[in-house]
């Protein structure tokens, strides 16, 4: 008399299925992610946003630091800054990310400066 079953479990462990779920996870955090935001700055809100694309990044922080795509600048050499970064770019346009505390005089320095240049410029908000 036989009573084995015929159905045998495998003590395999498949890596399919574990390695597909890793993979949809890092394709949603690389799409998810801003890179150009690196810097962590408390913005004002603003209803509504922007949809322009952006050649240029300058941010101020509280402590009233220049950043001109996450690299620091000295107040007095912004213009030559963007004026190097934006010389052969058709339609300039700059993303003004002023933190909430920043003296407004600041940020009226950059818009100066694209003004002067004709540079289009974008102030970055939060949404409400």
């Amino acid at each position: 008399m036989n009573l084995r079953g015929r159905n045998k479990v495998s003590p395999e462990f498949s890596m399919s299925s574990m390695t597909d779920i890793v993979f949809l996870l890092l394709v949603f955090f690389m799409i998810t992610s801003n890179a150009p935001n690196a810097l962590d700055l408390l913005l004002p809100k603003a209803k509504g946003k922007s949809t322009n694309t952006q050649n240029v990044s300058v941010s101020i922080n509280k402590n009233l630091e220049f950043f001109v795509d996450n690299t620091k600048v000295k107040e007095e050499f912004l213009e030559t800054e963007l004026r190097r970064r934006l010389k052969d770019v058709d339609k300039p346009t700059i993303i003004l990310r002023a933190e909430e505390s920043v003296p407004i005089n600041n940020a009226v320095q950059v818009m100066d400066i694209a003004n002067q240049n004709k540079y289009k410029v974008i102030l970055a908000v939060r949404p409400n």
